[in-house]
């Protein structure tokens, strides 16, 4: 009986001694979440867009094969923890939808397949319209009557735009003038850090025309790509979209209002393939919009940015309309990624469908190409996030007419959990 007894106090100790596991709450997922992702980065160098988390966070080994089973497991034990702690709900909801384009995105790089719907839904929460190629044919009769005369309609639409491409030895200048009117207009609206600021470089050999990597502490690196020749119109463009209001503007006022203030630490780092990324891109699109609405745009670049680049200012106004009816053909594009990620069509069969219905040169085209190996379904984000973020602010009061309410809207659309399913 003694010995028995001397073997149950050993046990009781052995037990005693063991560490017992805390109860999760949204912090400590939120921690795990972060190194989840990183540790997802590891095996796909898109994956991780943006992080300045804790350096102690950052994975110090890297197996030999891709360890998606522990990936899988990690991300369904997160969500499975988040629906049973308490929480702010459109915390807890972001968090859920990040997870499931975390679990989908490891699914594809282990070789799953996806048709390019499903993959947008489950990475962006959105679903795609689908457009019948009648209605690309019915927009390109618009473009017809703008720009009349003899050979087809793409080299019509080519021959007058490239009389509006930005001379090499003035890109620099037109750009840092553009970015310092953006940022202009945008300090004088929002409250960001004293000390946010970005670098502008010039790349080549990529299949985007611009990008953002946000370095954390309201900095960025913004990376203009010129393998091709660069329109006049992708100043404000991207001006607006890499810099301020859009992405530059947008992870600094996540990082200044959810990781700063509210201490939520999972927006220390960007996922790219997620929900994040509709709002991120459609709100840089719109950001456009808000920061040079209507006729304020032609007006500025007439006095400005045209003599800056050495261009006739007399033909903006026929340049913007030729230039909005080509934006009414974006969602062709999304249509050429839809069908080759399905396998429908070759690559040189989308490459011609977007110099029929975009109106692309071929070598532009075929670069758009690459973007939908590189990128796949992210091709939505741009003009279905768009709208959506349109609709939203607009459905708060921040209509055209209302500049003021528009700029308040959007900036709290940008400082919040946000996804697209709950913006509609």
């Amino acid at each position: 009986m003694r010995i028995k007894s001397l073997w149950m106090l050993l046990l009781i100790s052995i037990v005693a001694c063991q560490p017992t596991e805390q109860p999760a709450t949204m912090d400590s997922i939120a921690e795990k979440y972060v190194k989840l992702m990183l540790d997802i980065g590891q095996y796909d160098s898109d994956f991780v867009d943006a992080y300045y988390g804790p350096e102690e966070w950052k994975p110090q080994n890297k197996r030999d094969t891709f360890p998606s089973a522990d990936f899988l497991v990690r991300a369904n034990e997160l969500i499975s923890q988040i629906q049973s702690v308490e929480g702010d709900k459109d915390r807890k909801l972001m968090l859920v939808k990040q997870l499931i384009a975390a679990r989908t995105k490891v699914e594809i790089i282990n070789g799953k397949v996806y048709s390019f719907d499903e993959e947008a839904k489950l990475l962006y929460d959105a679903e795609p319209p689908s457009y019948e190629e009648s209605y690309f044919d019915n927009l390109l009769m618009d473009l017809e009557n703008a720009l009349p005369g003899e050979g087809s309609l793409a080299d019509r639409y080519n021959e007058f735009v490239n009389q509006f491409i930005i001379p090499k030895d003035q890109l620099d200048t037109v750009f840092q003038t553009a970015i310092t009117e953006a940022r202009k207009r945008t300090m004088a609206r929002y409250d960001l850090p004293e000390n946010e600021n970005f670098v502008l470089e010039y790349v080549i050999d990529k299949s985007w025309s611009g990008y953002n990597y946000y370095q954390g502490n309201s900095q960025s690196l913004i990376q203009i790509n010129t393998d091709l020749p660069i329109k006049i119109s992708r100043a404000i463009d991207l001006a607006c979209h890499e810099g301020y209001p859009g992405h530059h503007v947008f992870n600094a006022l996540l990082e200044q209002n959810l990781v700063n203030n509210k201490g939520w630490k999972e927006y220390s780092v960007y996922p790219l393939f997620s929900p994040q990324s509709l709002i991120a891109e459609g709100s840089a699109n719109y950001g456009i919009d808000v920061a040079f609405p209507g006729d304020e745009r032609i007006q500025y670049e007439k006095e400005i940015l045209f003599p800056l680049a050495g261009l006739d200012a007399s033909m903006a106004d026929k340049y913007y309309e030729v230039q909005g009816l080509i934006g009414k053909l974006s969602y062709a594009g999304n249509e050429a990624a839809r069908m080759y990620l399905n396998g429908e069509i070759s690559r040189e069969e989308a490459a011609d469908w977007m110099v029929k219905y975009q109106l692309n040169e071929p070598e532009r085209a075929l670069q758009r190409t690459r973007f939908f190996d590189q990128y796949r379904s992210y091709v939505i984000n741009y003009n279905l996030g768009k709208d959506l973020v349109a609709n939203y602010v607009e459905s708060q009061g921040g209509t055209a007419d209302q500049p003021e309410k528009r700029w308040e809207v959007f900036k709290e659309l940008l400082s919040n959990p946000n996804t697209a399913s709950t913006i509609q």
